[in-house]
């Protein structure tokens, strides 16, 4: 395995771009889970309270969140003919795969106790972490490139989107058809069961896919693993200053993302009363946005770098976001329920997401940059403790944002057995206003900081440049000092001193 220069130089196969993105399907699926259906399942259809359940799944992240920097250090540190990543990527997906059925699947057949639906999300959660840290962690490790690396991103946003989206799809359309729709109890059994083997499948198949690849000794056997330095690694990687710069950034975008992932359910159903045949165009609708930001990712980052475009996405994919909502309250919206008005929320929510895509992407991207960064100062690299880093702030951050949204929805006083159309208007407007200004302030706080990250394209070069000097030159010095000791034993004679 290389050491930091990267295993590809120049431009990377497609072949290898198509199976990066495949592992992330898994991600995809637990993802979409989560964050769509997993409220509404356990609130609506079960009928757990929602500010209790959004409570079980903050705690559920916090302590994956804690788990993760564990697992990223397990993963730096792993020491085997296969890398250091691949062990971990054949032996997580089939626990993950049993937990996420229990998930869906409670085993009396109803709700589960408060601390029952903690410890299965749990569970699930911390063992996704163990496939997904090991996968993201590949990226910088397979190329130096400043593009080459947001082409990888760029797949596996495409492959998450695809397995969270295809997912969603079969919610609709085979999982959820009859007339209850996402308030049908047993076809949230079937999500589960289908989910768990595409989770299992993607990841495995997707290490099976770069097996030859990365499947080498590291270089140099790292020191044994301690929980003391676990944390002691990630306290070092967050005393880098543009990490720290893309966590607050991160932080404020994860929580937004969170946010409206967890209530848009909520939002199609009762503020813009999306009939069953509206909302199978939302995927469609959701992918045409991951297309959006497939093509335009790239030129944006070759015109403003990746933190501008991180920033300008998360400000202005957020207005075009909530302007639908806006309209609503001022009287200028067609009216909820007709086909006027999904096809005016479908063109919004396409190019909102899409921006909203871009910027977690380019910022995911960044993460990248700082691996030499902390190599320079500390002649270590660390992928693993970087993005187990990047899922601490990310899960801390979307676990407060499923956590806010349960507590809107108590806010507003919306009924556990709300019937679309009948909700009152007082309960509605405050569910936007309070749903529309939290995201509003998130965004700002977001660009703001991201915007801010102070590697650019040219500072990176210059920096895989300099890293590639100080490998040559101490590869030379190894191999005299090997040349050296072999003078020694070759005739007695101390060699020179060089």
């Amino acid at each position: 395995m290389s050491s930091g220069a990267g295993i590809i130089a120049g431009k990377l196969p497609m072949r290898l771009k198509l199976i990066q993105g495949f592992g992330a399907v898994a991600f995809g699926v637990k993802d979409n889970g989560f964050s769509f259906f997993l409220l509404i399942f356990y609130n609506q259809v079960l009928g757990m309270d929602a500010s209790l359940v959004s409570l079980a799944l903050l705690i559920a992240l916090l302590v994956d969140a804690v788990v993760d920097p564990i697992l990223g250090n397990l993963s730096d540190r792993t020491y085997t003919r296969w890398g250091r990543r691949l062990p971990w990527l054949y032996a997580a997906p089939i626990p993950l795969a049993f937990a996420w059925v229990m998930m869906w699947s409670p085993p009396t057949g109803e709700a589960p106790s408060f601390g029952g639906l903690v410890m299965i999300a749990i569970a699930v959660r911390v063992l996704l972490s163990a496939c997904e840290v090991p996968s993201v962690s590949l990226v910088p490790e397979i190329t130096a490139d400043y593009d080459e690396r947001t082409t990888l991103f760029r797949y596996r946003a495409m492959g998450g989107w695809i397995g969270g989206l295809g997912m969603m799809v079969l919610a609709y359309t085979v999982f959820m058809p009859g007339p209850e729709g996402l308030l049908q109890r047993e076809g949230y059994y079937a999500f589960g069961i289908f989910g768990a083997i595409l989770m299992a499948v993607s990841v495995i198949g997707s290490a099976i896919g770069q097996h030859s690849l990365v499947a080498r000794l590291p270089d140099a056997k790292p020191a044994p693993f301690t929980i003391k330095g676990a944390f002691a690694e990630i306290r070092e990687a967050f005393s880098e200053r543009a990490f720290l710069i893309f966590a607050a950034g991160g932080l404020a975008a994860y929580i937004h993302q969170g946010l409206n992932f967890s209530i848009t359910n909520y939002i199609n159903l009762f503020v813009l009363q999306l009939t069953r045949g509206q909302l199978m165009f939302f995927p469609l609708v959701l992918f045409g946005a991951v297309v959006l930001m497939f093509v335009t990712i790239g030129p944006l980052h070759r015109r403003f770098g990746k933190a501008k475009a991180a920033g300008l996405g998360m400000i202005t994919g957020t207005v075009l976001g909530i302007m639908p909502y806006t309209l609503l309250l001022l009287g200028f919206w067609p009216l909820p329920g007709t086909t006027a008005s999904a096809a005016a929320f479908f063109a919004f929510a396409m190019m909102a997401t899409g921006l909203g895509i871009i910027s977690l992407v380019s910022a995911t991207s960044m993460i990248a940059e700082i691996v030499e960064s902390f190599e320079e100062r500390t002649g270590r690299r660390a992928e693993g403790s970087f993005y187990s880093g990047n899922w601490l702030v990310q899960k801390c951050a979307t676990g407060a944002g499923i956590f806010l949204s349960g507590q809107i929805i108590a806010f507003s006083q919306l009924a556990t057995d709300a019937v679309p159309g009948t909700v009152p208007q007082n309960v509605l407007t405050s569910l936007i206003l309070s749903y529309g200004s939290a995201m509003l302030v998130l965004a700002v706080i977001s660009a703001w900081w991201l915007a801010r990250f102070p590697i650019t394209r040219e500072e990176h070069e210059e920096r895989v440049n300099r890293l590639a000097e100080r490998r040559a030159r101490d590869n030379r010095d190894a191999v005299t000092t090997t040349t050296d000791g072999l003078f020694l034993a070759a005739d007695g004679v101390p060699a020179p001193h060089k």
